[in-house]
């Protein structure tokens, strides 16, 4: 691996930076967009079923905020319950815009990596050509040493920008779908809670 990358020259280093920073990233969503953290089955039931028996509707509107993202919207329609429907509502839409803020969180820097990659590998192609183009001496005969690194420059460069490139961008839009999908879901959660605070529902 390290022989690649001294082939690789000089331009591979913000590469490599970019990889693990994408490694990284798709780890943590990975963990953090997992589907029983995000939207737990049952909790729109047990909330409701808590809050209605009425034993200590503080302490639950803290569990339940510090719970999950479901949760933390919940807690903000049960937190306005006694006024009214559109108050409600409008609480419901605060608490919710802060939660898609969060499962949105770092795709942003993980689609820039997937757009700046292949420029960087292009980058390292630029470097390597002009290397190849440097090999040649005055008499016209090329040095086969330089004309060898620069060749691996480029190749090198433009290969590691692409494998980069693919799996972020495949990770981005995975996740970017994956958080659009739990505030849809976390949006029909809601709608129900209001319609079962509201008598609408039973």
């Amino acid at each position: 691996m390290f022989a690649i990358v001294q082939a690789a020259g000089w331009p591979i280093w913000p590469l490599l930076l970019a990889s693990i920073i994408s490694v990284a990233l798709i780890i943590e969503r990975v963990v953090a967009l997992r589907r029983s953290k995000v939207v737990p089955a049952g909790l729109l039931q047990r909330a409701v079923g808590e809050f209605k028996r009425g034993a200590n509707n503080d302490k639950l509107l803290d569990d339940l905020e510090r719970h999950s993202p479901l949760g933390r919207v919940l807690s903000a329609g049960l937190r306005n319950v006694n006024a009214s429907r559109e108050i409600m509502k409008e609480s419901i839409e605060e608490g919710g815009s802060a939660v898609a803020h969060e499962l949105n969180r770092y795709l942003t820097t993980l689609g820039t990596i997937a757009s700046i990659s292949p420029l960087m590998g292009l980058f390292g192609t630029v470097v390597g050509m002009i290397e190849i183009f440097g090999s040649q001496s005055p008499t016209g005969i090329a040095n086969p040493m330089q004309l060898a690194h620069g060749i691996s420059v480029a190749l090198y460069n433009t290969g590691f920008g692409l494998v980069i490139a693919i799996p972020s961008l495949i990770a981005w839009r995975h996740f970017r779908a994956l958080a659009d999908g739990f505030v849809v879901e976390m949006e029909q959660q809601a709608v129900r809670l209001v319609e079962y605070m509201h008598g609408e529902r039973k």
